[in-house]
C-alpha cells in the first residue's frame, strides 16, 4: 500500500555542483582559459529545483512530504538520493529512476566578486512527462505541487500536452494541485514557446498558481514587461501597481485557476481568490472555511531580514503559502507565513539553512518581527495596522 503524505511535490530537480573557489577576480580571469589549470577547493553538493526547494522546506517546517523528481541510474542520482535522503530517509521513496537517462545537474562556478556562472544539462528533467507521475501516491495526497515547466522540455512541448495530462489526471485524483513556474531564457525554445495558450490549456485543472510577476508579465505581457524592465534598469519591481496585479490576477482567475498567488520579490505577496463556489472545487485541501478565503485580495510586505542569499527564495515562499493552506490558516495568514519563510530563507546563503521549524517561524511573527515598508497609494486599499497587511478592495 502506498504510504500516504500530505503533500506530493514534482517537478524540475537537479545536482548543484558547487566547487570553492577562492582565486580573486583578477587570478581568475586569466587562470580560466583554454589550456589553463585553475586550482579550487572541496566541491559541495546540493540538489536544486522545486522538488528539493519547495519539498524540503515544507518537509522542514512539519508537512509530510514526498518528492517525485527523476533521476538517471547513475552515479549523480546516486548523489541526489544520498543528499536527499541524508535529510530523511523517507524523501527519496518517490524518485523516478530511468536508467535511460541522465541525472540532470548544474556546474556553479562561483569566483569572489564575480557574478555566478551556471553549467546545466537539463538530463532527465527533459524526459519527465505524464506517465512519470505516480499517481497512486498523489490519490493518498491532499496537494499536488508541480514547479518549474519552463525547464523540462516535454512540458511546453507540443502546446504543453503532458504537463496538462499531468495536471488533468491529478486533478481527477481529487488532490488539491498547484502550480509554480520559472523563468525561461528568452532566446530559449522555452522563452518561444505559447505560454499564454499553455497556460489557458493547464490552468482549468489548477488550484493554486504561484508565478512570480516578472515570469508572469513575460509569459502574457512580453512587450510590457519588455519596456517595465528597460525603465527600472532591469527591475519592474518598483512599477508593479496594485491596478496592474488585479488586471493580470483577473485574467489567470478567468484561465481557471481558483487562488493566484504572486512573488514580488522585495516587494512581498499579492493574493487573489476566486468566488466561495469555485474554491470548493479545490480538492482536499481547500479551506474549511471558504467565505474567509472568498474574493479576497491581500499584499504582504516582507519581513526585514540581513539577506545573506536568495538561492531558493521563491521556492520557500511557495512552501510557507502551501504550508499555511494545509493546516487550514487564514488568507492573512497564509501570505504572513509565506513572507515570513521566503524571509528566512534569504538569512542563509544555501536553500535551508535560514529554514525554522513552523512553531519557531510563527513565534518570530507573534513577537513582532519588524516588516519592510510598503506605501500604496491607489483606491480602495486600506492598511490593517494589527497585522501589517494591505486589503484591497474586494476584501
Amino acid at each position: 500500500m502506498t504510504e500516504q503524505h500530505d503533500a506530493v511535490v514534482a517537478g524540475h530537480l537537479c545536482l548543484d555542483i558547487i566547487p570553492k573557489i577562492t582565486t580573486p577576480p583578477e587570478q581568475f580571469r586569466a587562470a580560466f582559459g583554454p589550456g589553463r589549470l585553475l586550482d579550487v577547493g572541496p566541491v559541495a553538493l546540493s540538489t536544486g529545483g522545486p522538488v528539493s526547494n519547495t519539498g524540503l522546506v515544507m518537509h522542514k517546517l512539519g508537512i509530510s512530504t514526498q518528492l517525485m523528481g527523476k533521476i538517471g541510474d547513475d552515479l549523480f542520482g546516486q548523489a541526489v538520493r544520498q543528499v536527499i535522503g541524508g535529510i530523511d530517509p523517507n524523501l527519496a521513496d518517490g524518485m523516478i529512476v530511468d536508467p535511460d537517462v541522465a541525472t540532470s545537474y548544474t556546474l556553479i562556478i562561483s569566483p569572489p566578486g564575480i557574478d555566478r556562472t551556471f553549467i546545466h544539462c537539463p538530463g532527465a528533467n527533459d524526459t519527465f512527462g505524464a506517465d512519470d507521475v505516480r499517481y497512486d501516491a498523489v490519490e493518498q495526497a491532499r496537494l499536488f505541487h508541480f514547479g518549474y515547466p519552463p525547464l523540462m522540455r516535454r512540458m511546453y512541448a507540443d502546446g504543453g500536452d503532458e504537463l496538462t495530462a499531468i495536471f488533468r489526471r491529478a486533478k481527477e485524483t481529487g488532490v488539491t494541485t498547484s502550480l509554480d513556474l520559472s523563468f525561461p531564457d528568452p532566446a530559449s525554445p522555452a522563452g518561444q514557446a505559447d505560454w499564454r495558450a499553455i497556460l489557458q490549456r493547464v490552468l482549468p485543472y489548477v488550484d493554486v498558481f504561484l508565478p512570480s510577476v516578472e515570469e508572469i508579465l513575460f509569459m502574457l505581457r512580453r512587450e510590457q514587461f519588455d519596456a517595465m524592465i528597460e525603465a527600472g534598469d532591469g527591475d519592474l519591481l518598483p512599477a508593479v501597481t496594485p491596478a496592474l496585479l488585479r488586471e493580470v490576477s483577473d485574467e489567470l482567475l478567468g484561465m481557471g485557476a481558483r487562488i493566484v498567488g504572486l512573488k514580488l520579490g522585495y516587494r512581498g505577496f499579492y493574493l487573489r481568490t476566486s468566488d466561495a463556489a469555485t474554491l470548493a472545487e479545490m480538492g482536499r485541501a481547500r479551506p474549511s472555511d471558504l467565505a474567509a478565503w472568498a474574493d479576497r485580495e491581500v499584499w504582504a510586505p516582507c519581513f526585514r531580514v540581513d539577506v545573506v542569499g536568495t538561492t531558493g527564495s521563491g521556492d520557500s515562499t511557495i512552501a510557507g503559502f502551501l504550508s499555511a493552506l494545509l493546516r487550514d490558516l487564514s488568507p492573512e495568514e497564509a501570505i504572513t507565513a509565506a513572507v515570513a519563510v521566503g524571509a528566512c530563507n534569504v538569512e542563509a546563503a544555501d536553500s535551508l539553512g535560514g529554514i525554522r521549524p513552523w512553531d519557531e517561524t510563527m513565534a518570530r511573527i507573534a513577537g513582532g518581527w519588524p516588516r519592510r515598508l510598503l506605501r500604496l497609494a491607489a483606491p480602495g486599499w486600506r492598511f490593517d495596522p494589527a497585522r501589517n497587511l494591505w486589503h484591497g478592495p474586494r476584501a
